[in-house]
């Protein structure tokens, strides 16, 4: 199986579970951005000329420096931790 049949298999799977979801939630948000994601991925991988493992790796860095900054934030606020 190529790269794209899989990422467009996750796609699928990925839609599956948004339909499951009823309620708006966290999980169902992380859906919506992993479709968005694959769908980016899969148009740079037509682009021969985007070095494609140098995007990917800048956004997924991109990606944990905002997890790490969101988490700093609720380590500085003692009220968010301890919610």
């Amino acid at each position: 199986m190529s790269i794209q049949q899989t990422l467009q298999k996750e796609i699928e799977e990925s839609k599956r579970w948004l339909e499951v979801q009823k309620e708006v939630s966290t999980y169902k948000r992380d859906l919506q951005k992993r479709i968005e994601l694959i769908n980016w991925v899969l148009e740079n991988i037509k682009n021969p000329k985007i070095q494609t493992c140098n995007i990917i790796e800048n956004k997924m860095n991109g990606i944990i420096d905002k997890i790490n900054h969101t988490y700093s934030i609720f380590e500085a606020h003692k009220l968010h931790s301890e919610i």
